[in-house]
């Protein structure tokens, strides 16, 4: 992305692109979701911000007739998924996942085959076809609710995020098998740059997301999910975070806490940042296009949505009940 300060051209044009987003949402009766690695403009226009966990409920419990999902490929599938009766459009067909991508079907069947016996979890960034194959769906939100729903001696396929998976097991004493996938957006992430910044800001807190690997999170002063991640930086009174995760979620934590600083460990020499290249392929005038022209759609099989659906309502049953038991 440019760091290159708005034209007045581009404030207008971002101006009436609001306002007929707008328009077009109330008339067509549609609901603009969007996560928090989505570029700031299109977290500004949406009905709702959140993480994969959060997203997944919204969609479910929505009224709309059209979803526009501000996400990447999975995000809007599932959607789709939770509500077969409403057009999903994602604003570029082509915001995919590198962890989603990182595991294909035809090899994870295989995978599932070489351990017979084992119950599947799956972490949700994972396409429809991997939902058709799991037991139940996780988010880093909900992980290790979901895990510890097992019985301890319960033999588990954990997939596709192996650093996620690992985090896992450290933390619950479970001996899950992984499968090899990662986010390149926080897998890269190194070691050597988080303890460089940690040692030039000694009053930072380090704020990190379970993807990230092993050898971050043992840095950590806070790990959690994206959405864990904004509401510690509200509620903890620390003023410096050095933040190990996608950097769109840096518009919500300075909106929510504008007295606050927020580092991005970035993901190579060269810049101040660590951008999801698919999330960051929706814009505002994508959006827009999408909303008008209602396409791209997202469209899938009926039997794959029955299927997949499964897992999902199960991660939703059991993160409603946790969340009651509190």
């Amino acid at each position: 992305m440019s760091s290159d300060p708005k034209t007045q051209k581009d404030i207008l044009s971002n101006k009436i692109l609001f306002e007929r987003i707008s328009e077009l949402r109330r008339k067509k009766n549609a609901i603009i979701l969007a996560h928090y690695y989505q570029v700031p403009e299109i977290q500004d226009i949406a009905d709702f911000v959140g993480d994969s966990l959060q997203l997944s409920q919204k969609a479910a419990e929505t009224d709309a007739k059209i979803i526009v999902f501000a996400g990447v490929h999975f995000m809007a599938e599932t959607a789709k998924i939770l509500s077969p009766e409403k057009k999903v459009l994602l604003p570029d067909l082509e915001a995919g996942c590198s962890l989603a991508d990182s595991c294909p079907p035809d090899a994870f069947k295989r995978f599932i085959e070489a351990h017979p016996g084992h119950k599947v979890v799956s972490y949700i960034n994972c396409s429809a076809a991997i939902k058709t194959m799991s037991d139940v769906i996780c988010t880093s939100s909900n992980a290790k609710i979901i895990v510890n729903s097992f019985p301890q001696d319960e033999k588990i396929i954990f997939a596709p995020d192996k650093n996620l998976g690992a985090y896992i097991n450290d933390t619950s004493g479970r001996n899950m098998v992984l499968w090899d996938g990662s986010c390149h957006v926080h897998n890269q992430l190194s070691d050597e740059k988080v303890i460089q910044l940690k040692i030039e800001n000694p009053d930072a807190k380090l704020i990190a997301h379970p993807e990230c690997r092993g050898p971050v999170l043992a840095l950590a002063d806070f790990i959690g999910s994206t959405a864990a991640l904004l509401e510690y930086s509200k509620t903890d009174n620390t003023k410096r975070y050095i933040v190990a995760t996608e950097g769109g979620i840096i518009h919500q934590m300075k909106k929510a806490s504008p007295d606050k600083e927020f580092i991005v460990v970035p993901s190579d020499e060269t810049c101040s940042c660590n951008d999801c290249p698919f999330m960051k392929m929706n814009t505002l005038n994508k959006l827009y296009l999408c909303l008008k022209n209602e396409t791209p759609e997202i469209t899938l099989d009926a039997e794959t949505i029955e299927k997949a659906k499964k897992p999902i309502l199960r991660m939703l049953k059991i993160s409603k009940a946790a969340n009651l038991l509190k």
